[in-house]
Protein backbone atom coordinates (compact mmCIF):
# COMPACT_ATOMS: atom_id res chain seq x y z
CA UNK A 1 0.00 0.00 0.00
CA UNK A 2 1.52 3.41 -1.05
CA UNK A 3 2.30 5.71 2.03
CA UNK A 4 0.10 8.54 1.97
CA UNK A 5 1.21 10.50 4.83
CA UNK A 6 3.62 12.41 3.21
CA UNK A 7 1.01 13.63 0.38
CA UNK A 8 -1.17 14.18 3.11
CA UNK A 9 1.21 16.87 4.95
CA UNK A 10 1.40 18.49 1.96
CA UNK A 11 -2.12 18.69 0.63
CA UNK A 12 -4.02 18.72 3.71
CA UNK A 13 -2.26 19.52 6.63
CA UNK A 14 -1.15 22.55 7.72
CA UNK A 15 -0.97 23.88 3.87
CA UNK A 16 -0.45 27.81 5.11
CA UNK A 17 1.88 26.70 8.10
CA UNK A 18 4.97 27.98 7.01
CA UNK A 19 7.09 26.57 10.63
CA UNK A 20 5.82 25.90 14.11
CA UNK A 21 8.73 26.23 17.38
CA UNK A 22 7.48 24.87 20.64
CA UNK A 23 7.44 27.21 23.27
CA UNK A 24 8.47 26.72 26.76
CA UNK A 25 5.70 25.72 29.49
CA UNK A 26 4.43 27.85 31.78
CA UNK A 27 6.73 26.10 34.88
CA UNK A 28 9.53 26.37 33.19
CA UNK A 29 8.89 29.78 32.45
CA UNK A 30 7.98 30.40 36.37
CA UNK A 31 10.82 28.43 37.24
CA UNK A 32 13.05 31.10 35.56
CA UNK A 33 11.08 34.19 36.46
CA UNK A 34 9.53 33.27 39.89
CA UNK A 35 6.90 34.99 41.87
CA UNK A 36 8.55 36.44 45.09
CA UNK A 37 6.77 35.98 48.56
CA UNK A 38 6.56 39.83 48.62
CA UNK A 39 4.77 40.39 45.12
CA UNK A 40 2.34 37.65 45.81
CA UNK A 41 0.94 39.01 49.06
CA UNK A 42 1.00 42.79 47.25
CA UNK A 43 -0.94 41.16 44.28
CA UNK A 44 -3.51 39.73 46.61
CA UNK A 45 -4.03 42.35 48.79
CA UNK A 46 -4.90 44.56 45.71
CA UNK A 47 -7.40 41.64 43.97
CA UNK A 48 -9.32 42.24 47.23
CA UNK A 49 -9.45 45.87 47.00
CA UNK A 50 -10.53 46.31 43.55
CA UNK A 51 -13.36 43.57 44.49
CA UNK A 52 -14.02 45.85 47.65
CA UNK A 53 -14.57 48.50 45.68
CA UNK A 54 -16.54 46.99 42.89
CA UNK A 55 -18.68 45.37 45.72
CA UNK A 56 -18.89 49.12 46.85
CA UNK A 57 -17.50 47.95 50.64
CA UNK A 58 -14.46 50.59 49.87
CA UNK A 59 -15.44 53.48 48.78
CA UNK A 60 -12.84 54.58 46.82
CA UNK A 61 -12.14 54.74 43.18
CA UNK A 62 -9.82 52.96 41.10
CA UNK A 63 -7.59 54.44 37.91
CA UNK A 64 -5.84 52.52 35.64
CA UNK A 65 -3.17 54.54 34.08
CA UNK A 66 -0.15 53.98 31.96
CA UNK A 67 1.21 53.73 28.42
CA UNK A 68 -1.14 52.04 25.53
CA UNK A 69 1.29 49.30 25.68
CA UNK A 70 4.63 48.72 27.05
CA UNK A 71 7.68 48.14 24.22
CA UNK A 72 10.54 49.62 26.96
CA UNK A 73 10.87 48.43 29.99
CA UNK A 74 12.85 51.22 31.23
CA UNK A 75 10.49 53.86 30.58
CA UNK A 76 8.23 51.32 32.08
CA UNK A 77 10.19 50.97 34.78
CA UNK A 78 10.71 55.13 35.59
CA UNK A 79 6.93 55.21 35.00
CA UNK A 80 5.96 52.68 37.49
CA UNK A 81 8.37 54.62 39.99
CA UNK A 82 6.48 57.85 39.03
CA UNK A 83 2.93 56.18 39.52
CA UNK A 84 3.93 54.67 43.42
CA UNK A 85 4.67 58.21 44.97
CA UNK A 86 1.72 59.44 42.97
CA UNK A 87 -0.52 56.56 44.63
CA UNK A 88 0.40 57.23 48.18
CA UNK A 89 -0.45 60.71 48.01
CA UNK A 90 -3.98 59.92 47.26
CA UNK A 91 -4.38 56.44 48.19
CA UNK A 92 -7.43 57.32 51.06
CA UNK A 93 -8.95 58.35 47.76
CA UNK A 94 -7.91 56.46 44.99
CA UNK A 95 -6.49 53.51 44.16
CA UNK A 96 -3.69 53.74 41.49
CA UNK A 97 -3.41 50.72 38.78
CA UNK A 98 -0.31 50.37 36.33
CA UNK A 99 -1.78 50.14 32.51
CA UNK A 100 0.43 47.17 31.75
CA UNK A 101 -0.41 46.35 28.50
CA UNK A 102 1.50 44.05 26.11
CA UNK A 103 -0.55 42.75 23.58
CA UNK A 104 -2.11 44.76 20.90
CA UNK A 105 -5.43 43.99 18.90
CA UNK A 106 -4.97 44.88 15.37
CA UNK A 107 -8.19 46.14 13.12
CA UNK A 108 -5.96 44.77 10.37
CA UNK A 109 -2.28 44.62 10.64
CA UNK A 110 0.60 46.18 13.17
CA UNK A 111 2.89 45.45 16.09
CA UNK A 112 1.08 42.87 18.28
CA UNK A 113 3.12 43.90 21.50
CA UNK A 114 6.26 43.06 23.57
CA UNK A 115 5.13 39.52 24.16
CA UNK A 116 4.44 38.71 20.49
CA UNK A 117 7.69 41.40 18.65
CA UNK A 118 10.08 41.93 22.07
CA UNK A 119 12.73 42.80 19.26
CA UNK A 120 9.84 44.97 17.36
CA UNK A 121 11.24 43.64 14.40
CA UNK A 122 8.76 40.98 13.17
CA UNK A 123 11.44 38.61 14.63
CA UNK A 124 8.39 36.99 16.94
CA UNK A 125 10.84 36.14 20.15
CA UNK A 126 7.95 35.15 21.93
CA UNK A 127 9.61 32.93 24.61
CA UNK A 128 11.63 36.33 25.07
CA UNK A 129 8.60 38.60 25.19
CA UNK A 130 7.22 36.35 28.15
CA UNK A 131 10.74 36.57 30.07
CA UNK A 132 10.59 40.14 29.90
CA UNK A 133 6.82 40.66 30.67
CA UNK A 134 6.68 38.38 33.71
CA UNK A 135 10.06 40.57 35.51
CA UNK A 136 8.66 43.66 34.67
CA UNK A 137 5.29 42.66 36.81
CA UNK A 138 7.15 41.00 39.63
CA UNK A 139 9.01 44.34 39.64
CA UNK A 140 6.09 46.07 39.61
CA UNK A 141 4.50 44.36 42.15
CA UNK A 142 7.52 44.56 44.71
CA UNK A 143 7.26 48.16 44.18
CA UNK A 144 3.85 48.24 45.28
CA UNK A 145 1.36 48.56 42.30
CA UNK A 146 -1.24 46.70 41.05
CA UNK A 147 -0.94 45.68 37.12
CA UNK A 148 -3.94 45.71 34.87
CA UNK A 149 -4.08 44.34 31.71
CA UNK A 150 -5.44 43.08 28.66
CA UNK A 151 -6.72 39.48 28.21
CA UNK A 152 -5.93 39.00 24.64
CA UNK A 153 -4.05 35.21 23.74
CA UNK A 154 -5.89 32.81 25.58
CA UNK A 155 -2.71 31.05 26.05
CA UNK A 156 -0.44 33.72 28.01
CA UNK A 157 -2.53 34.01 31.30
CA UNK A 158 -1.32 30.58 32.23
CA UNK A 159 2.25 32.14 31.87
CA UNK A 160 1.87 35.57 33.51
CA UNK A 161 -1.89 35.97 35.23
CA UNK A 162 -0.98 35.08 38.79
CA UNK A 163 0.76 38.68 38.52
CA UNK A 164 -1.71 40.68 37.36
CA UNK A 165 -4.69 42.61 39.72
CA UNK A 166 -7.28 43.48 36.63
CA UNK A 167 -7.98 42.68 33.54
CA UNK A 168 -9.91 44.25 30.55
CA UNK A 169 -11.40 42.16 27.69
CA UNK A 170 -11.08 44.40 24.63
CA UNK A 171 -14.17 46.44 22.47
CA UNK A 172 -12.63 43.79 19.62
CA UNK A 173 -12.81 40.78 21.89
CA UNK A 174 -16.13 41.05 23.87
CA UNK A 175 -18.11 39.44 21.92
CA UNK A 176 -16.19 36.40 21.31
CA UNK A 177 -16.87 33.18 22.98
CA UNK A 178 -13.31 32.14 23.65
CA UNK A 179 -12.79 35.09 25.78
CA UNK A 180 -15.40 34.80 27.62
CA UNK A 181 -14.78 31.67 28.79
CA UNK A 182 -11.36 32.82 29.61
CA UNK A 183 -12.58 35.74 31.93
CA UNK A 184 -14.51 33.37 33.80
CA UNK A 185 -11.77 31.40 34.70
CA UNK A 186 -9.43 34.41 35.53
CA UNK A 187 -8.17 34.60 39.29
CA UNK A 188 -8.98 38.64 39.22
CA UNK A 189 -11.98 40.94 38.69
CA UNK A 190 -12.33 41.28 34.81
CA UNK A 191 -13.75 44.80 33.30
CA UNK A 192 -15.84 43.88 29.60
CA UNK A 193 -15.27 47.01 26.86
CA UNK A 194 -18.61 47.91 25.11
CA UNK A 195 -18.12 46.90 21.36
CA UNK A 196 -16.04 49.64 18.76
CA UNK A 197 -19.62 50.63 17.35
CA UNK A 198 -20.78 51.82 21.23
CA UNK A 199 -23.34 48.50 21.44
CA UNK A 200 -23.46 47.69 25.51
CA UNK A 201 -25.24 45.08 24.89
CA UNK A 202 -22.20 42.78 23.78
CA UNK A 203 -20.65 43.77 26.66
CA UNK A 204 -23.40 42.85 29.22
CA UNK A 205 -23.63 39.10 27.39
CA UNK A 206 -20.01 38.78 28.33
CA UNK A 207 -20.71 40.03 31.86
CA UNK A 208 -23.46 37.18 31.80
CA UNK A 209 -21.83 35.00 30.52
CA UNK A 210 -18.41 35.33 32.21
CA UNK A 211 -20.43 34.98 35.61
CA UNK A 212 -21.27 31.18 34.65
CA UNK A 213 -19.14 27.84 35.24
CA UNK A 214 -17.67 26.62 31.47
CA UNK A 215 -15.70 24.62 29.93
CA UNK A 216 -12.78 24.89 27.45
CA UNK A 217 -9.48 23.65 26.13
CA UNK A 218 -6.41 25.51 27.28
CA UNK A 219 -2.66 24.14 28.45
CA UNK A 220 -1.96 23.59 31.75
CA UNK A 221 1.35 24.88 33.72
CA UNK A 222 3.14 21.71 32.52
CA UNK A 223 2.17 22.65 28.62
CA UNK A 224 -0.40 19.65 28.20
CA UNK A 225 -3.61 20.55 26.22
CA UNK A 226 -6.48 20.46 28.87
CA UNK A 227 -10.39 20.69 29.49
CA UNK A 228 -10.54 23.42 32.34
CA UNK A 229 -14.16 23.50 33.83
CA UNK A 230 -14.14 27.09 35.79
CA UNK A 231 -16.78 28.64 38.62
CA UNK A 232 -17.30 31.83 36.89
CA UNK A 233 -16.12 34.96 37.42
CA UNK A 234 -18.25 37.02 39.81
CA UNK A 235 -16.24 40.52 39.60
CA UNK A 236 -16.86 41.15 35.81
CA UNK A 237 -18.40 44.81 35.47
CA UNK A 238 -18.61 47.24 32.49
CA UNK A 239 -15.57 49.75 30.75
CA UNK A 240 -17.56 52.30 28.90
CA UNK A 241 -15.38 53.43 26.04
CA UNK A 242 -17.71 55.06 23.52
CA UNK A 243 -17.56 54.15 20.00
CA UNK A 244 -18.31 55.84 16.46
CA UNK A 245 -17.21 58.99 16.90
CA UNK A 246 -19.93 59.09 19.93
CA UNK A 247 -19.07 59.14 23.79
CA UNK A 248 -21.24 57.44 26.18
CA UNK A 249 -19.69 58.58 29.15
CA UNK A 250 -22.05 61.82 30.31
CA UNK A 251 -24.40 61.42 32.76
CA UNK A 252 -27.68 60.52 30.50
CA UNK A 253 -25.89 57.72 28.85
CA UNK A 254 -24.89 56.43 32.57
CA UNK A 255 -28.46 56.19 33.84
CA UNK A 256 -29.02 53.79 30.43
CA UNK A 257 -26.41 51.83 31.30
CA UNK A 258 -27.02 51.61 35.13
CA UNK A 259 -30.78 50.74 33.89
CA UNK A 260 -29.08 48.23 31.46
CA UNK A 261 -27.16 46.68 33.87
CA UNK A 262 -29.89 46.21 36.37
CA UNK A 263 -32.12 44.95 34.03
CA UNK A 264 -29.55 41.95 33.42
CA UNK A 265 -28.81 41.32 36.85
CA UNK A 266 -25.17 42.25 36.22
CA UNK A 267 -22.92 44.43 38.23
CA UNK A 268 -24.14 47.79 38.78
CA UNK A 269 -20.25 49.14 38.55
CA UNK A 270 -19.25 51.20 35.86
CA UNK A 271 -15.44 51.47 34.65
CA UNK A 272 -15.26 55.04 32.32
CA UNK A 273 -12.39 54.96 29.80
CA UNK A 274 -11.64 58.47 28.93
CA UNK A 275 -9.74 57.58 25.79
CA UNK A 276 -10.82 55.66 22.38
CA UNK A 277 -14.12 57.01 21.51
CA UNK A 278 -15.09 58.74 24.66
CA UNK A 279 -12.08 61.70 23.70
CA UNK A 280 -12.96 61.04 20.24
CA UNK A 281 -9.31 59.48 19.92
CA UNK A 282 -7.99 63.02 20.92
CA UNK A 283 -5.96 62.30 23.40
CA UNK A 284 -5.62 65.98 24.73
CA UNK A 285 -9.58 65.53 25.41
CA UNK A 286 -8.73 62.50 28.08
CA UNK A 287 -8.79 65.15 31.12
CA UNK A 288 -11.74 66.63 29.92
CA UNK A 289 -13.47 63.51 30.25
CA UNK A 290 -11.94 62.29 33.45
CA UNK A 291 -13.00 65.87 35.14
CA UNK A 292 -16.51 64.93 34.17
CA UNK A 293 -16.86 61.59 35.33
CA UNK A 294 -15.26 63.12 38.45
CA UNK A 295 -18.19 65.57 38.66
CA UNK A 296 -20.45 63.46 38.08
CA UNK A 297 -19.17 61.12 41.12
CA UNK A 298 -19.25 64.11 43.41
CA UNK A 299 -23.16 65.22 42.21
CA UNK A 300 -23.75 62.03 43.77
CA UNK A 301 -23.22 59.14 41.09
CA UNK A 302 -22.68 55.68 43.08
CA UNK A 303 -21.93 53.39 39.93
CA UNK A 304 -19.08 54.94 38.85
CA UNK A 305 -16.23 53.18 40.33
CA UNK A 306 -13.21 53.69 38.69
CA UNK A 307 -11.66 55.25 34.91
CA UNK A 308 -8.91 54.73 32.21
CA UNK A 309 -6.17 56.76 31.12
CA UNK A 310 -3.30 56.71 28.53
CA UNK A 311 -0.39 58.24 29.95
CA UNK A 312 3.53 58.13 29.37
CA UNK A 313 6.62 59.99 30.42
CA UNK A 314 5.69 62.04 27.56
CA UNK A 315 3.08 63.01 24.96
CA UNK A 316 1.65 61.91 21.68
CA UNK A 317 2.73 58.59 19.78
CA UNK A 318 5.67 57.69 16.92
CA UNK A 319 5.71 55.31 14.03
CA UNK A 320 7.92 52.29 15.03
CA UNK A 321 11.41 53.57 13.18
CA UNK A 322 13.61 51.02 10.72
CA UNK A 323 16.48 51.72 13.38
CA UNK A 324 15.41 51.48 16.62
CA UNK A 325 18.13 53.34 17.82
CA UNK A 326 15.29 56.05 17.01
CA UNK A 327 12.92 55.71 18.92
CA UNK A 328 11.94 58.35 21.68
CA UNK A 329 12.31 57.88 25.29
CA UNK A 330 8.83 57.50 26.89
CA UNK A 331 6.64 57.71 24.02
CA UNK A 332 4.23 55.45 22.85
CA UNK A 333 4.56 53.39 19.97
CA UNK A 334 0.62 52.61 19.37
CA UNK A 335 -2.19 55.14 21.11
CA UNK A 336 -1.30 58.99 21.52
CA UNK A 337 -1.11 59.10 25.29
CA UNK A 338 -0.66 62.26 27.31
CA UNK A 339 2.65 63.50 29.20
CA UNK A 340 3.38 62.47 33.05
CA UNK A 341 3.08 65.77 33.89
CA UNK A 342 -0.70 66.33 32.92
CA UNK A 343 -1.11 63.21 34.64
CA UNK A 344 -0.15 64.09 37.70
CA UNK A 345 -2.19 66.93 37.32
CA UNK A 346 -5.21 64.82 36.51
CA UNK A 347 -5.19 62.45 39.27
CA UNK A 348 -4.59 65.04 42.12
CA UNK A 349 -6.85 67.03 40.48
CA UNK A 350 -9.31 64.46 40.99
CA UNK A 351 -8.45 63.69 44.22
CA UNK A 352 -8.64 67.49 45.62
CA UNK A 353 -12.51 67.41 44.81
CA UNK A 354 -13.70 64.00 46.00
Amino acid sequence: MKDMSNMHDNLINNINIESSDVLLTPDELKAKVPLTESAEQNILKFRQEIKNILDFQDRRKFVVVGPCSIHDTKAALEYSEKLKALAEKVQDKLLLIMRVYFEKPRTTVGWKGLINDPDMDDSFHLEKGLLIARSLLIHIAELGLPSGTEALDPIVPQYISELVAWSAIGARTTESQTHRELASGLSMPVGFKNGTDGNIIVALNAMQAAKSPHNFLGINQQGQVSVFKTKGNTHGHIILRGGNGQPNYDAANIARVEAKLKEAKVSPSIVIDCSHGNSNKDYKLQGVVFENVVQQIIDGNNSIVGMMLESHLSEGNQPIPSNLKDLKYGVSVTDQCINWQETEEIILGAYEKL
